[in-house]
């Protein structure tokens, strides 16, 4: 018989994520002003102390009350999702768990701190990408896990 859930991998992912997120974002708030840089990589890394009361790129910068409540609303439907529509399919569950880490990471720097800690700073091609942090790349990680699900999904009903 086929396991419906794998609820044990799911709360391991979305415990070492938020983990992981929260320690370098206590390491770099601590040992770091902002602004403050240094190179890790020659021309592609480096850890940048930032600071952002945005989404993205600085988005909607300042709209706290507006984040709460979409952040809430975003880790209800992931709760939903994940037990109404992510049955028998353990990549769309470990997919979600990122989602929800990733989340839920960046809503407890907005609640406990009015902003959230970015500092990986990254230069792609020479495009200086925007700062972001573990909870951003469970986030990005996430989504393209999502896409991989539901592409693979529709070639077995095809």
């Amino acid at each position: 018989m086929k396991r419906q859930y794998y609820l044990g991998i799911s709360i391991f992912i979305t415990i070492v994520i938020l983990i992981l997120d929260q320690i370098t974002k206590f390491i770099i708030a601590s040992s770091m002003k902002v602004g403050d840089s240094f190179e890790v990589i020659p021309n592609f890394l480096n850890i940048t102390s930032h600071r952002n009361n945005g989404a993205a790129w600085g988005i909607l910068s300042g709209k706290m009350s507006f984040f709460y409540i979409i952040t809430i609303i975003i880790l209800i439907v992931l709760i939903v999702f994940y037990i109404k529509e992510a049955k028998h399919n353990l990549l769309m569950q470990v997919a979600i768990s990122l989602l929800f880490a990733g989340a839920l990471g960046n809503f407890i720097d907005r609640v406990l701190h009015g902003e959230v800690v970015d500092f990986v700073d990254t230069y792609i091609f020479g495009y200086n990408f925007p700062i972001f942090n573990v909870a951003d790349a469970s986030l990005t990680i996430g989504v393209l896990l999502i896409i991989v699900a539901l592409l693979t999904d529709m070639k077995k009903e095809v």
